[in-house]
């Protein structure tokens, strides 16, 4: 399944958030809008605003109400991650060189910060409360997602409760207020705002832990990034949590991912371990759980041609390569 095609009824409308985006990354500051514009330039799959778009589609759709709410989503992904970078010393996302990389941790950092700033500024034009109100929360989440990564780097003891509790700040929330306030603007009733939500929230779960299960067995140049770059910066996945309490060398497991500074051959040997303990299966089953809870959430919306889309959508999460 192409990744794009299930776009396809709002292919359109993606390519005016595209242009939206490169007008309000230019500043008068040459240098942040090269920073700024590189990270727009190395791509992404827009997959926020696209849920925005989709959710406003299943009431009276107005392209024009939901734009600055589409680019805003957008911007604040963005934002989020030019300071994941800095903080995880990343050189390369997406098979391009970061900002960090490029341009280093203070014009990163200020970048970050403009696009948090011009988000803050989109969301402004809303007289419904609720849009900044949920964005707000949101944010500040994810900010706290951050910090506890940070905090619990290297840390073994994490467990399942953990994981989730910090894949729902880093991820899920935002695509969870990308359906709902997609709804929202179109000033959709609240019985879809509410299974939009939901649909959101369950989808952002499983999306982050097929993230972190690619992060372990993608081909590197289909995900654009090196594999085990969670292991080297000591972030503990699913995949991690299952194994270092199922396999069979559990203490040399542990040793090896508590360990600060891994060489290739021992980031290589701890994706073996992973996969000999059934771990990437029962990661796919746990987003798979995540998955069918998204559909169930699908069957109480109005059957419009969006509710299909969304359906290819749930499915090519669980599926995808990248």
């Amino acid at each position: 399944m192409q990744f794009l095609s299930i776009f396809h009824e709002i292919n359109g409308d993606l390519k005016v958030v595209e242009k939206e985006l490169e007008k309000y990354v230019l500043t008068q500051e040459p240098e942040l809008t090269l920073a700024a514009g590189h990270l727009l330039k190395a791509g992404g799959k827009r997959i926020r605003p696209a849920f925005a778009l989709l959710a406003g589609k299943f009431y009276r759709y107005d392209y024009e109400k939901i734009l600055p709410l589409a680019v805003a989503l957008e911007i604040i992904h963005m934002a989020s991650l030019v300071h994941d970078d800095v903080v995880d010393a990343s050189m390369t996302r997406r098979g391009h060189p970061t900002v960090k990389a490029k341009w280093g941790n203070r014009v990163s950092l200020h970048a970050g910060d403009y696009l948090s700033a011009v988000a803050l500024k989109l969301i402004s034009q809303y007289q419904d409360k609720r849009v900044l109100k949920v964005l707000s929360r949101v944010t500040v989440e994810m900010c706290r997602g951050e910090i506890q990564q940070i905090s619990a780097s290297f840390d073994a003891e994490q467990n399942l409760r953990d994981y989730l509790y910090r894949i729902k700040r880093k991820t899920a929330l935002l695509i969870s207020a990308s359906c709902e306030l997609g709804a929202v603007v179109t000033e959709a009733p609240e019985k879809i705002v509410r299974a939009l939500t939901r649909y959101g929230y369950h989808v952002g779960m499983a999306f982050q832990i097929t993230d972190d299960i690619l992060d372990m067995i993608s081909d590197e140049k289909v995900l654009g990034k090196p594999i085990g770059g969670d292991l080297r910066q000591g972030i503990i996945t699913l995949p991690v949590i299952y194994a270092l309490k199922h396999s069979q060398e559990k203490e040399h497991l542990r040793e090896l991912v508590t360990k600060q500074v891994k060489s290739q051959e021992e980031v290589q040997e701890i994706i073996r371990l992973i996969k000999d303990s059934g771990a990437i299966k029962y990661s796919f089953d746990m987003a798979n759980i995540y998955l069918n809870k998204a559909k169930k959430e699908l069957n109480r919306l109005p059957d419009v041609k969006t509710k299909k889309t969304f359906k290819k959508l749930t499915s090519f999460i669980g599926e995808r390569s990248f």
